[in-house]
C-alpha cells in the first residue's frame, strides 16, 4: 500500500464501559462494571442491563464517537441501544445471548437515522478497508479483543468492534473501546500486527 498517511484529527475517544481507567479493573480482574461511578453517563439508570449490554456495545461505541467528531446529534448510548434493538441491529437469543451487531440492519439504520453512509464489507482485507479512508470517511473493522495486548500472542480473530481514523503506508491508527491504557485512544499498529486480530470484514462510514 503506497497511499499518503490520512489521520483524522480530534476524533473523541469512548470506552463502552464508563470510564476509561476502570476498563483494566472490569476486563483484568472481572470488576462489577458498577462499581465505576460514571456508569450512568452513557444513559443506562438498571445497573443489570448495563451489566449485561456495556460489554457487548463496542460497535454503538464507535458510532457514538464518529457522531460526535461530525457534530451529529444522537440520543445518549442507552437510547441508541434500544433504537438498535427496534432495527434489528442486535437480536436476543433464546439461551440469553445476543447476535449483533449485525452490519446490514445497522447500515440501513445508521443512514436513515444520521444520514451517516455506510458501505459493508463483508470480505475485505485490512489494508482495502484503511485505503478507503478519507477526509469524509472513518471504518469500523471487527477484530480480536485480544488487540488490547497486541505484543501476545492471540487465540481468536474477530467478536469485537474497533473504530479505524488514520493510516499511513504501514498500518492504522484506532480507538478501542474496551482497550486498556496505552491501547485505547489513537492507538497505532502496523497491518502486519493488525492482521493477527482481523476477521476480513467491516464497514466504512462517510459523512454524506
Amino acid at each position: 500500500m503506497n497511499e499518503p498517511t490520512l489521520r483524522h484529527a480530534g476524533v473523541p475517544y469512548y470506552t463502552q464501559w464508563g470510564s476509561p481507567e476502570w476498563v483494566r479493573h472490569i476486563v483484568e480482574q472481572q470488576g462489577d462494571p458498577c462499581d465505576d461511578p460514571d456508569w450512568q453517563t452513557s444513559g443506562f439508570s438498571d445497573p443489570e442491563r448495563y451489566r449485561f449490554w456495556a460489554k457487548r456495545l463496542c460497535g454503538l461505541t464507535c458510532l457514538e464517537s464518529a457522531l460526535d467528531y461530525w457534530r451529529i446529534d444522537h440520543a445518549p448510548r442507552a437510547a441508541l441501544l434500544d433504537e438498535a434493538l427496534r432495527h434489528g441491529v442486535y437480536r436476543m437469543r433464546d439461551d440469553g445471548g445476543v447476535d449483533g451487531l449485525i452490519y446490514r440492519p445497522f447500515a440501513t439504520w445508521v443512514a436513515g437515522a444520521f444520514g451517516v453512509h455506510v458501505d459493508v464489507l463483508p470480505q475485505a482485507p485490512l489494508e482495502a478497508i484503511a485505503e478507503r479512508l478519507n477526509p469524509r470517511t472513518l471504518a469500523i473493522v471487527s477484530v480480536s479483543p485480544e488487540i488490547r495486548y497486541p505484543e501476545r500472542h492471540n487465540q481468536h480473530q474477530g467478536g469485537h468492534l474497533i473504530l479505524l481514523h488514520g493510516r499511513d503506508a504501514g498500518g492504522v491508527w484506532f480507538h478501542n473501546p474496551s482497550g486498556i491504557a496505552p491501547q485505547q485512544a489513537d492507538v497505532y499498529l502496523p497491518f502486519a500486527t493488525m492482521t493477527r486480530f482481523y476477521a476480513g470484514r467491516g464497514m466504512t462510514l462517510s459523512r454524506i
